[in-house]
């Protein structure tokens, strides 16, 4: 989709922010007063003390991109915003689906619950409640393949993301000294 010109795409952004009451509030009226649309958000506790990430899916083009940067940095509590690319990430989401089941079709659900490396996760007379992590488009494909026996519910945690170590580079833009892949890898 195009805006202006621009490709209209969806775009992932971490928050490094204070971990206290408000925050996600300001943060999200900051969305909302701009107008920004909001995909995905994910929100939990940072490896740093009294920190926690915030995870955006926003979507628009890349001058909206440009301008929700600028907005989250004017905030008091955000200590850190990154736009991460989608190349180089260990992207994740969970999704809790109830599929509606018979004596049946259980069997059927099961073997394509197995496919997806998904699991299990309640079992009632007439549903199953499927546990399934993975990117977006595993749980789409999911979903699609499911639907015909009826979702009755989902919930989705939204994405979160963790870019790989680009080693070299990404010691440099960190103002760390250089070191290979071994030496990260035994630390």
């Amino acid at each position: 989709m195009t805006m202006n010109g621009s490709t209209v795409q969806n775009h992932t952004i971490t928050a490094l922010v204070r971990d206290k009451p408000g925050v996600l509030n300001r943060v999200s009226s900051m969305f909302r007063r701009r107008g920004f649309n909001i995909v995905s958000l994910a929100v939990g506790h940072s490896e740093e003390p009294d920190l926690s990430r915030m995870t955006f899916v926003v979507e628009g083009d890349k001058r909206t991109i440009e301008q929700v940067n600028k907005h989250l940095h004017k905030l008091i509590d955000v200590i850190r915003v990154s736009e991460v690319s989608s190349d180089n990430v260990v992207s994740r989401e969970l999704a809790l689906i109830k599929i509606r089941a018979t004596s049946e079709t259980r069997s059927e659900i099961i073997q394509i619950v197995e496919i997806f490396n998904a699991k299990i996760a309640g079992v009632a007379p007439d549903h199953l409640i499927v546990e399934v992590t993975g990117d977006q488009d595993k749980i789409e494909s999911l979903l699609g393949l499911v639907k015909r026996f009826g979702v009755m519910e989902v919930m989705r945690t939204g994405t979160i993301v963790m870019e790989r170590w680009l080693g070299h580079l990404h010691d440099q833009r960190a103002g760390a000294k250089s070191r290979n892949w071994g030496e990260a890898a035994s630390v």
